[in-house]
């Protein structure tokens, strides 16, 4: 299945367009060395959290908004063998001495997908989360996503997405374990819900929330209060549909 290359990134707001000159530059780059399609996601509507949230994870500053981005590529071999490539490229490295950004305080890894469901479409808007989950609870969680999939749909989502940590390193700074305050025994799930626009996606959140099938259970495969979650606007995407 796909797999995929996740980032959480803090840019100053100032850098807005300048970001999306950078990205729009890499994404040529990546899709050169075998990637099929690269997504950036602008931070719209990201809540704080009492114990964890994606300003949190990046240590994003007043003046910085979150971005979610991934990097999807047909398999992991694939992906290793882009990123080798990539890494060796004179403009990669221009491109990494003039970045926007915080490059230190970038979080990213590696992420197998285990789940997709949905006809797809243009995406309008996206709800991005992290969730720490057992590595014993992965069948668990997906039979889960599977009970909560029809609900998104019915609703309008046009596509859900799961990616289970694969290749997720330690950072100095900052890091997809201690975005969600990971334990040793957890992996990183990242994921996110496509939708056609945010004003379907506001429409539907409420609804799905008073339906039953939506309601925790007492025996739910992760902890829900150290989810990482929040909305975002599609400021690039390679490949839409």
């Amino acid at each position: 299945m796909t797999y995929l290359d996740g980032f959480i990134v803090a840019v100053p707001r100032a850098n807005k367009n300048i970001y999306l000159r950078h990205a729009s530059e890499a994404a040529s780059l990546f899709h050169d060395f075998g990637a099929s399609r690269l997504v950036e996601a602008w931070g719209d509507d990201v809540p704080e959290g009492q114990l964890t949230d994606f300003r949190r994870a990046v240590l994003a500053k007043p003046e910085e908004d979150i971005v979610f981005s991934w990097i999807a590529y047909p398999d992991r071999e694939r992906r290793d063998q882009a990123g080798v490539r990539i890494m060796q490229d004179a403009r990669m490295k221009a491109m990494a001495e003039a970045m926007p950004f915080d490059g230190k305080r970038m979080i990213y890894g590696g992420f197998k997908e285990i789940w997709q469901s949905g006809p797809g479409g243009t995406m309008g808007y996206v709800d991005g989360s992290l969730v720490p989950v057992p590595r014993n609870n992965r069948q668990a969680y997906l039979e889960s996503m599977a009970a909560v999939t029809e609900v998104f749909l019915e609703h309008g989502a046009t596509r859900i997405v799961e990616a289970w940590g694969d290749d997720v390193p330690d950072g100095t700074l900052t890091d997809f374990r201690r975005a969600v305050l990971a334990r040793p025994e957890e992996s990183v799930v990242f994921s996110w819900i496509e939708w056609p626009s945010r004003a379907a996606r506001d429409a539907a959140w409420p609804r799905m929330m008073a339906d039953p099938r939506m309601q925790p259970s007492s025996n739910r495969p992760f902890d829900g209060k150290r989810m990482v979650f929040g909305g975002f606007a599609p400021l690039l995407d390679t490949a839409p549909g």
